[in-house]
């Protein structure tokens, strides 16, 4: 049974340090801090480290509870779950602004729970300063003076946080039983084996989980479908689902297992334009996602498929491939753009029932003549317009030729067609994300690809340079993303029509689906060359012959 790390959840009204608070403890910067209240609207997870003792961190959104809106009611409910699992809780209070009736509502609330209850009274930034916590002794005993901006205060509560005996594990239902099981049977705890460096077997498997665990990162612009695809994948209500574009801030991550794999989704907030991201929080959030867009093994690039692809899927397109990353296009919505087809190909029926036919004149060089012609119908909708039925297949692959058009340098990617809503047709994501994850972590022996290179037809690649160009043999440098090294007779780099000829033809050997193929070229070196050609002792010199100057 793995051992879970107990939880410290941080809470309080908005725009006390919450986040700032997560950052100082984590040592990190996960969460987004500014001025501007109500950043922070999912869970953020995170672990920190103190005199040998691992737990693990919780920033929740600013709580009001009587706010009725949809937004701070999903904050409420993302935070009420957070706090089911918490070993300690945190209350972070603004000290400056003193004790607030809604400090005091929250703290009512928390301690309804039974869980162990700490108040944080945040910028304080000296000792001079700590008198401006008394008033808050009238919520908890125990009241900490900290700063989080300046790091003040944190030695002390950390002391007492990790205490021994303080932070105590919330078993699952499951380990609970688990254990049942193994007392009644009478078993007894085996202790870990060590290795020669001293690291036991439950850390080796936990560092062999994090080299093959699988980095997702779920990408698009806002509003089409991210946070209910992590909801869906997750088999949770992980993330915060609005039908307001921007919902998502920070980037949320969760870890899955399903089967023998491992995976890590992150829910990245949606791209925008430059030009159309004015508060800071939403240009903070954007650099983020883009950094976890960087750092993933696969990208999950959602598109509305009942508004088709735009501008701003092909600019984070763009983004996805130039970050090195494994590409997946997800069609989500997919529910809809059936319902959307069949409605036009029923409007469509009924025009057709209702309009006579159309007569035309056409002049030519001869006479007039009256003639009457149907309309072509080349669309599946139009197709089906006769019957007032669409067929979903053939739907598919029209749906698929105009997506490829619009994303021709992503040519490689699979198109998946889906609803993260309904969960139609999402289980099958989880084998294409492997299988894209195996293609990207391929590695091709030497001399398989050089077999693979005396093969190609290299005369048919079309090339601007003055010289032919030859490839003497090429090498596999590194995966993912799978990068070759090509040895060429060439001073410059090779043109991208070429590099592309010997991708496509590279792709038709070996399976790297959904993985971007980097190329790197190096010349032959001049005194290599010269080198073998240097007369070798004991085999007669086959070089240019000289004659012998006649002595004057």
């Amino acid at each position: 049974m793995t051992e879970k790390l107990p939880s410290v959840v941080i809470v309080g009204r908005p725009n006390v340090g919450k986040s700032t608070i997560f950052n100082r403890l984590t040592g990190t910067r996960r969460s987004i801090v500014t001025d501007e209240p109500g950043i922070t609207r999912d869970r953020i997870y995170g672990t920190a480290t103190w005199q040998g003792r691992t737990f693990e961190v919780v920033d929740t959104g600013g709580i009001v509870p009587d706010d009725k809106a949809a937004i701070p009611r999903e904050i409420l409910r993302q935070a009420q779950m957070a706090i089911e699992n918490a070993s300690q809780l945190l209350l972070v209070v603004d000290a400056r602004a003193g004790l607030m009736p809604l400090d005091m509502e929250l703290a009512q609330l928390l301690r309804r729970t039974g869980k162990p209850l700490a108040i944080l009274a945040n910028k304080i930034d000296t000792q001079m300063q700590e008198s401006l916590a008394a008033p808050f002794y009238e919520l908890s005993k125990e009241v900490y003076p900290v700063s989080a901006e300046h790091g003040y205060g944190f030695d002390e509560l950390l002391e007492a946080i990790t205490a021994p005996g303080r932070l105590q594990t919330q078993p699952d239902s499951s380990d609970v039983e688990e254990e049942s099981e193994s007392s009644s049977g009478g078993l007894h705890a085996v202790p870990q084996p060590v290795d020669a460096a001293g690291a036991s077997q439950e850390e080796l498997e936990t560092k062999n989980e994090i080299a093959t665990q699988i980095n997702v990162a779920i990408i698009g612009r806002p509003n089409v479908g991210k946070s209910t695809m992590l909801n869906r994948l997750a088999g949770e209500e992980r993330s915060i689902v609005s039908d307001i574009p921007g919902t998502t801030r920070d980037a949320v991550d969760t870890i899955v297992n399903r089967g023998e794999r491992t995976y890590r989704f992150v829910d990245t907030a949606g791209i925008r334009r430059k030009g159309k991201t004015k508060l800071i929080a939403e240009k903070l959030s954007v650099v983020m996602a883009r950094r976890h867009l960087e750092q993933a093994d696969v990208a999950l690039l959602i598109v509305d498929a009942s508004l088709g692809v735009t501008a701003s899927d092909a600019n984070i397109a763009g983004y996805a491939e130039q970050s090195g990353c494994s590409v997946i296009i997800v069609m989500n919505k997919w529910d809809l753009a059936l319902e959307a087809a069949a409605e036009k190909a029923a409007r469509e029926l009924k025009s057709q029932e209702t309009k006579p036919h159309v007569v035309e004149f056409s002049y030519g060089r001869a006479a007039s003549t009256a003639r009457t012609r149907s309309r072509k119908h080349t669309s599946v909708v139009r197709k089906k317009a006769f019957t007032g039925k669409v067929n979903p297949a053939q739907l598919v692959e029209d749906y698929e030729a105009i997506v490829r058009t619009r994303f021709k340098f992503l040519d490689y990617a699979p198109i998946v067609f889906l609803s993260a809503k309904t969960g139609e047709r999402t289980e099958k994501l989880f084998d294409l994300i492997n299988r894209v994850a195996d293609a990207r972590r391929r590695r091709i022996s030497t001399g398989e690809l050089n077999r693979w290179l005396a093969a190609v037809d290299l005369d048919r690649g079309t090339s601007p340079a003055a010289r032919k160009v030859k490839i003497y043999y090429v090498t596999q440098a590194g995966a993912s993303p799978p990068t070759f090294i090509l040895f060429t007779n060439q001073s410059k780099r090779l043109h991208f029509s070429y590099e592309r000829f010997l991708e496509n033809q590279l792709r038709r050997t070996f399976d790297f689906l959904g993985a971007p193929i980097r190329f790197l070229q190096r010349m032959k070196e001049k005194r290599d060359r010269e080198r073998s050609r240097a007369p070798v002792p004991g085999r007669p010199y086959k070089g240019r012959k000289t004659r012998d100057r006649k002595p004057t």
